[in-house]
């Protein structure tokens, strides 16, 4: 009886051994996978980061181009405390096509090429506006007063636009063709005029935004010359005329008012 239970009590239970490695072997696998795994996740996110820093240095950054040049001459432009006459230069209009941030450029006769990189830091509208209205109150003497409050005694005259096309032709010529009108505000007079300016230009697109600025440019002129038609008080019924095509070459005027 005694060494039958002696025998019993060092007999190991059954399936004690079985477990006691199979755990033995799970922990060493265990212990060896952890940082496998975490040289695996390192490398991933390592990888990550230099895809990303890839994809920054090869995505093109967009170039921002404006109408409005700055002031460069050396003497300030005097403030006009109280002009002769105010003007209003409403939202331009422009074609649907090149109604956009994008530089949209001429391929040929009816195709177009869309920029993304090559972008206005306005709409084209908005951007001819603010151009017209610095150019023509420099040239004026005065100021515009669109979407502010004027005394009802000082005259007003409304310059309306409407591009009929603004053409970018890359190593060629920035066109634009515009139809405008200035009108008093009070008495009603009018003069309507079209004008059609076609600036050569080299390849680059800094020219064709710099061709484009300068027809602007010879737009206004031809503009502030018609407001001071008006502004010279013409007697009544008298057919009123469009600056002349010959006093700004590249321009051609057409129209009358009444």
């Amino acid at each position: 009886m005694t060494f039958a239970w002696l025998t019993r009590s060092l007999r190991a239970p059954r399936g004690a051994a079985t477990r006691g490695t199979a755990a033995g072997t799970g922990t060493r696998a265990g212990a060896s996978a952890a940082p496998a795994a975490a040289r695996v996740a390192g490398l991933g996110t390592a990888l990550g980061i230099v895809a990303l820093t890839l994809a920054a240095c090869s995505s093109p950054s967009s170039r921002f181009y404006t109408l409005s040049a700055g002031d460069t001459s050396a003497q300030p432009v005097a403030t006009v405390a109280n002009p002769a006459f105010l003007i209003e230069v409403p939202p331009v209009d422009v074609p649907p096509q090149v109604a956009k941030n994008q530089m949209v450029v001429q391929t040929g006769e009816t195709q177009v090429r869309v920029l993304e990189e090559e972008r206005w830091a306005s709409l084209p509208g908005d951007e001819i506006r603010r151009a017209l209205s610095n150019v023509l109150t420099q040239q004026l003497g005065t100021f515009d007063v669109y979407g502010t409050p004027y005394p009802d005694r000082v005259p007003v005259y409304r310059i309306s636009v409407n591009v009929q096309r603004f053409e970018s032709w890359p190593g060629s010529h920035a066109l634009i063709d515009a139809v405008w009108s200035v009108r008093a505000v009070r008495t009603q007079a009018v003069l309507t005029c079209r004008s059609v300016v076609s600036q050569p230009v080299s390849g680059s697109y800094d020219a064709l935004a710099e061709g484009h600025r300068r027809a602007v440019r010879q737009i206004a002129t031809q503009i502030s010359a018609a407001v001071r038609t008006l502004a010279a008080a013409p007697p009544k019924g008298a057919v009123l005329a469009c600056p002349g095509a010959s006093a700004t070459p590249g321009v051609a005027a057409l129209g009358a008012g009444g």
